[in-house]
């Protein structure tokens, strides 16, 4: 079997499973996690911020996010899915459609194969 350079979730969508996985993760675990910089890793918290899909917390000096699982996900294909929707299918488990976050995180680990890009 051939090892590709490319991976199906794009950057956006490894952040938000390691956001989902633990709310309270801090930047630079994200980028060792993902194999990226803090700079890419805080430009897509960002991203993700700016589009109402996390929302940032200031919990003491650190950062809790709470992704907001109810909103749909940008489908050029009109399809209405959640974010919600497309975590439960990624993690084998099943959110209620409120807010990961504060109180509630995504008990499952998120199998390597999605997280590690192959380079």
């Amino acid at each position: 079997m051939r090892v590709t350079s490319w991976t199906f979730l794009t950057p956006h969508a490894r952040v938000l499973l390691c956001v989902a996985h633990d709310p309270g993760v801090r930047l630079r675990d994200i980028a060792a996690t993902l194999n990226i910089s803090e700079r890419s890793a805080f430009g897509i918290i960002t991203d993700l911020a700016q589009a109402g899909y996390v929302v940032k917390e200031k919990d003491g000096r650190r950062n809790r996010y709470h992704i907001q699982t109810h909103l749909p996900l940008p489908e050029p294909d009109g399809r209405e899915r959640t974010i919600g929707e497309m975590l439960d299918l990624l993690t084998g488990t099943e959110t209620d459609g409120g807010p990961i976050g504060a109180n509630r995180a995504l008990p499952a680990p998120i199998p390597e194969q999605i997280l590690y890009e192959k380079s």
